[in-house]
């Protein structure tokens, strides 16, 4: 597949060395900035733009990735996939729910295959978590704890993910919209929404903290915190059913190494049966998720992670910002 990257920053370059893993090959790169543009385009022997249209309008394009700041996800996805483009648009797709919205009407119009990067449901513990619930190992779920963050550097309020005219909020929109995926492609859509929104330390005017406590209609309860003051960066998300638990933890790099560990409990009960994962590679998320990417073009199916997914966790986001109760 022939696919071009707007926005070469570092998600673009990951997706383009992800691209070229799997054998396909990234033709155009844009970015306002020529430098990056032509420093993500170099090894790949890539052509370089300067505006998004160049994409719209390219006629050797099976597929964009959208890996803008979020203020330009919607207005460019939306553009690629009016041009009959295939389109991989990085989380959360945009800044607010009618932003979103605007991109999963432009996938229906045009039929083209959809999808937002939500990459962390391909880390391998996580699929590996997913196998071992879809065969039912874990019985019935009851509950999900979880808790992603990092300490941020210097300078860091000044940073466009601080700003919420580009990037539509705080650390809930940022790693807080990770963890709701997460919980919601587990246990299913969110009904009743808590949340406590705080700002501890970052001179900034979002939140810095978000406390959630979310549930399904079942009655299945996502217990979460997203955090810029974590100090020692942590992902750990706890998935809690009648006959065990699984415990994801780590993300590689600074986050740890990445593990499953499956606690599996015996008719007795008492200490439960250990089994632990670790994948202490590089990280294979992007690839994986990219991969699944061109599955779905190639099969003529929804890909997992699409759109109308990403709907559902900026509703949850949106009715938190709004300060909405069931």
């Amino acid at each position: 597949m022939r696919f071009a990257i707007v926005g070469c920053g570092l998600i673009g370059q990951k997706r383009a060395a992800a691209i070229s893993r799997l054998g396909h090959l990234t033709v155009l790169a844009v970015d306002p900035s020529q430098d990056r543009a032509v420093g993500l385009a170099k090894p790949f022997h890539a052509r370089t733009a300067t505006h998004f249209l160049a994409a719209v309008e390219a006629t050797d394009i099976d597929a964009v990735v959208v890996a803008t700041p979020h203020s330009e996800l919607s207005t460019i996805a939306s553009a690629c996939l009016g041009a009959d483009k295939h389109v991989l648009v990085e989380k959360p797709g945009g800044r607010n729910l009618a932003e979103v919205s605007a991109v999963a009407n432009a996938a229906e119009i045009s039929g083209r295959i959809t999808k937002v990067g939500y990459n962390h449901r391909f880390h391998p513990a996580v699929m590996r978590a997913r196998q071992i619930v879809d065969r039912g190992e874990l019985g019935q779920l009851m509950f999900i704890r979880g808790r992603y963050g990092h300490g941020g550097r210097p300078g860091y309020e000044k940073e466009w993910r601080l700003e919420s005219s580009i990037s539509g909020g705080g650390e809930l929109i940022d790693q807080g919209s990770h963890l709701i995926d997460l919980a919601q492609w587990f246990l299913g859509e969110f009904t009743e929404i808590g949340a406590a929104l705080r700002t501890f330390f970052w001179d900034t005017e979002v939140e810095d903290n978000v406390f959630l406590t979310l549930s399904t209609a079942e009655g299945r309860i996502a217990w979460l915190h997203a955090t810029w003051t974590e100090w020692k960066n942590l992902f750990s998300v706890e998935i809690y059913g009648r006959q065990g638990k699984l415990e994801i933890s780590g993300l590689g790099g600074s986050y740890g190494v990445e593990s499953l560990t499956f606690y599996r409990m015996l008719p007795g009960m008492g200490p439960p049966e250990t089994t632990r994962w670790e994948f202490p590679f590089a990280d294979e998320s992007w690839s994986n998720e990219t991969a699944e990417f061109v599955r779905a073009i190639s099969e003529g199916r929804r890909p997992i992670g699409d759109v109308t997914e990403a709907v559902a966790t900026m509703s949850v986001i949106e009715r938190i910002y709004q300060g909405s109760s069931p």
